[in-house]
């Protein structure tokens, strides 16, 4: 034996004898307390007590030795790879399987020594139980006569005592009952004594200073007189004879034909004689109801149906009546040869009811013993590998997991053996449903220790926990949550919200605004999902208006949750006991104000994202929660960046309100992630000014601003033609060209080319709307812009407005 077998059996051999010591000590503790009652109080001797309790152990060793190789593999191998010693073997280059495979035979020894102890000692042990509980039924329980009751312990007496006191007992009287004539002699004394005789078959009762009344009943004829005799006493003895107040054990054995009293060959036999009982039984109903008068098929009105290749029997006239009296009454008489069929049936069933019940039972208790065999192999495939990946040895963490492990492999295999011998399920797989279901946890739980794989991903076994309890919490108490939203960037995380079944109780949005050319009044996108959903809708022209603030507070909202909308004013914001938290679309601390996505493309970023934060009393300056990152990338335009954030947010505001909820996210200072020389960027109000491009700006710049304000509310440029007013065209896609010419210089071949000269280099114009027409690539422009180059692109106020900005 090499020297890292012997290594892993000493460790694993110390502590399975004494964990099964335990398990076994815990499980007779168990058995005592469940036939605890039987027990006291019959003045047993600790002789009788041992006996019962040594075959008690032996009933509850194959139930305490998968146990004991569950903890005691789990401890071993977690205590290896707490202390390291696991991991060097691997590094040494054995595997996982090589280490474990001096156990896996130990294992199997001890599961058949657990089939041994179950096929031989087991039915020992219940038959020597079941004449033990029968012996101790039969014997009555000690004498003790308690002071001012009367006790009627003792078979044909009834005594009363006032009090006792040094072995003497005072106030005493003795009713006799043994004629059975009810209360015709009774003694008073003084005072008695009581003991045994040296047999104990009797007790002897010394009277002192007393007197004994006793009435004759003998009646003759109409004489109705009685006669009382009163004799009194200085002393005087009373002799009861005392039967079945010792425990006597009994020789014979007739527990022996009990199921879980027979090993598995005479299990087998009487299962063969079972079923060859039943069978016959079956053959004699089946024959019986078959020739019965009342029972017929349709085939046998003809021979031929006896032969298999002829036709079947057919007659037109068959089953049609030609007298309404004759159906009714065809009908009747099969009306009741069908009861009397059910009946027979319903006789059936329950002449043969005991047979099939213990034919049920030996098939399964005889597969059930090779089951919890079975067991003490598979349980170790899952104690040894999960203490390989868990890594905690000693009895804490191991106990408890191991328990849980044993309680599943406990209630299932119950379950099993209950729904076996009822019959609900076949005996192999209500024998054997413990294996099903431990077998596939021991394979996928080696398989992890195999290949070194993580046991759990931890995180997601805790979000999982977190919804779970969400969900359970939800169910006495649903979180209220007001959310404030406006545009179509607010409506992704509010549909989020409502589709994970969170409770909200209402939208507050923006007032209805006309707009365009007929005034049309528009509804806030926000606004038409809530209306759609239901939802209601609180509009306020201003925020502090105290009838808005009731409003609100009569929603009784736990969380108010902010996406897109205005600044709120501190009594609005303080009010839930959850707080306010909004969502932001940006990186902060960067980008703080009202157009982030804008800013953040047109200064040309690569990395942007969204931030939720809890409000406070400036903007965008509140302590962050959750942060996600999102790329941009080159061509990107605003329009893009604002839906991959939109659907960032909606997750961000799901995982926020969680954290919220369940307590368990924390806030940090925006300031923590400002660095070095990083210079926080601004975010300001979109201003007019901005929106017209200054051509003599760098293309790239231009750029920049063309992509960063696509497609709303899109930069633009004035075109002139000498003397002619200007005209607005809106840019939304462009790229940059080599060249050079005069700020503001347009270049064209008049069918896809169209460039606007910048400080550095040429633009070429892809996408734009001229103004009054719709928006258009460059090619359908072309066909109705005669002579572009004879344009000029007027420089505009975009650089000045930028530098301006950026130095407030």
């Amino acid at each position: 034996m090499k020297r890292l077998d012997r290594f892993v059996l000493k460790s694993f051999i110390g502590p399975f004898i004494a964990i099964l010591l335990i398990v076994v000590f815990i499980l007779v503790m168990q058995f005592l307390w469940l036939y605890i009652d039987e027990l006291v109080g019959k003045g047993l001797g600790m002789r009788v007590i041992a006996e019962f309790l040594m075959w008690g152990t032996c009933t509850i060793l194959p139930l305490a030795l998968p146990l004991a190789t569950l903890l005691a593999s789990m401890m071993t191998f977690g205590q290896m790879t707490e202390n390291k010693e696991l991991m060097a073997v691997k590094a040494s280059g054995v595997s996982f399987v090589r280490i474990i495979s001096p156990i896996i035979i130990v294992s199997a020894i001890v599961a058949c020594a657990a089939y041994y102890v179950g096929d031989n000692l087991v039915p020992k042990a219940y038959m020597e139980i079941y004449q033990l509980r029968t012996d101790i039924g039969k014997t009555k329980e000690e004498i003790k006569i308690p002071s001012g009751t009367f006790y009627d312990g003792i078979d044909g007496y009834i005594l009363r005592v006032e009090d006792q006191s040094d072995g003497m007992l005072y106030g005493v009287m003795v009713y006799d009952h043994t004629a059975k004539k009810g209360n015709i002699s009774v003694t008073l004394a003084d005072s008695a004594t009581m003991r045994l005789s040296k047999a104990k078959d009797y007790l002897i009762f010394t009277l002192y200073s007393g007197t004994n009344y006793q009435e004759t009943n003998n009646r003759k004829g109409a004489d109705m007189d009685l006669e009382l005799n009163k004799i009194g006493f200085e002393r005087q003895q009373l002799i009861i004879s005392l039967s079945n107040y010792a425990f006597e054990k009994s020789e014979e054995n007739r527990f022996g034909n009990q199921i879980k009293a027979q090993k598995t060959e005479s299990l087998i036999q009487e299962r063969d004689s079972l079923h060859r009982i039943t069978e016959e039984a079956y053959q004699k109903h089946y024959k019986s109801i078959s020739e019965a008068t009342y029972f017929t098929y349709k085939k046998q009105l003809d021979s031929s149906a006896f032969n298999s290749r002829r036709s079947d029997f057919k007659y037109d006239g068959f089953g049609v009546w030609k007298k309404r009296a004759d159906k009714i009454r065809a009908l009747k008489s099969a009306s009741e040869k069908a009861n009397r069929m059910a009946s027979e049936l319903t006789n059936y069933g329950r002449e043969n009811y005991v047979e099939y019940y213990y034919l049920r039972r030996s098939s399964v208790e005889i597969l059930h013993k090779m089951a919890q065999a079975l067991a003490c192999f598979i349980l170790f495939f899952i104690g040894a590998p999960l203490g390989a990946l868990i890594g905690k040895g000693g009895l804490g963490v191991s106990a408890i997991i191991s328990v849980l492990f044993f309680v599943l492999y406990w209630v299932v295999d119950i379950s099993g053996v209950k729904l076996g011998n009822d019959g609900a399920v076949a005996a192999p797989i209500g024998a054997f449903v413990s294996s099903y279901v431990l077998a596939p946890i021991g394979a996928y739980l080696t398989w992890k220790a195999v290949h070194d794989a993580s046991f759990s991903n931890m995180d997601q076994f805790k979000a999982v926990m977190r919804k779970l309890w969400r969900k359970v919490w939800s169910l006495f108490r649903r979180t209220r949550i007001v959310y404030m939203g406006t545009p179509e960037f607010a409506v992704a995380p509010l549909d989020n919200l409502i589709r994970h079944r969170y409770h909200i109780v209402g939208v507050v949005t923006v007032p209805d605004k006309p707009s365009g050319r007929g005034l049309k009044v528009n509804e806030s996108a926000v606004k038409q999902y809530a209306v759609a959903h239901g939802i209601p809708v609180l509009q306020p022209v201003k925020l502090k208006d105290p009838e808005f603030l009731e409003q609100l507070k009569a929603l009784k909202a736990d969380m108010f949750v902010v996406v897109a909308f205005r600044m709120l004013p501190e009594e609005v914001w303080k009010m839930p006991k959850l707080g306010t938290f909004n969502l932001h679309a940006a990186l902060l601390p960067q980008y703080r104000g009202a157009a982030p996505i804008n800013w953040a493309v047109i200064n040309g970023e690569k990395i942007t994202g969204v931030t939720s934060f809890m409000i406070d009393k400036n903007i965008d300056t509140g302590g962050i929660i959750l942060r996600q990152e999102s790329r941009i990338g080159p061509d990107d335009t605003a329009g893009d960046v604002h839906d991959r954030l939109m659907e960032l947010g909606s997750d961000i505001v799901l995982q926020t309100v969680e954290g919220l909820v369940e307590r368990n996210v924390e806030t940090r200072v925006q300031r923590s992630f400002i660095q070095g020389a990083e210079v926080l960027k601004p975010a300001p109000k979109l201003t007019p000014e901005l929106l017209n491009i200054d051509w003599t700006d760098t293309a790239k710049h231009i750029r920049n601003l063309i992509r960063g304000l696509s497609p709303y509310p899109a930069a633009y440029t004035m075109l002139q033609k000498g003397d002619a007013a200007p005209v607005q065209l809106k840019i939304f896609k462009a790229d940059i060209l080599e060249g050079k010419s005069a700020p503001g210089t347009i270049s064209s071949d008049g069918k896809t080319y169209l460039a606007i000269a910048a400080a550095d280099a040429l633009l070429s114009i892809r996408e734009l709307q001229l103004s009054g027409k719709k928006k258009m690539t460059v090619e359908e422009f072309l066909r109705g812009f005669r002579e572009p180059q004879s344009w000029t692109a007027l420089c505009g106020t975009s650089k000045s407005e930028i530098a301006r900005l950026k130095e407030k």
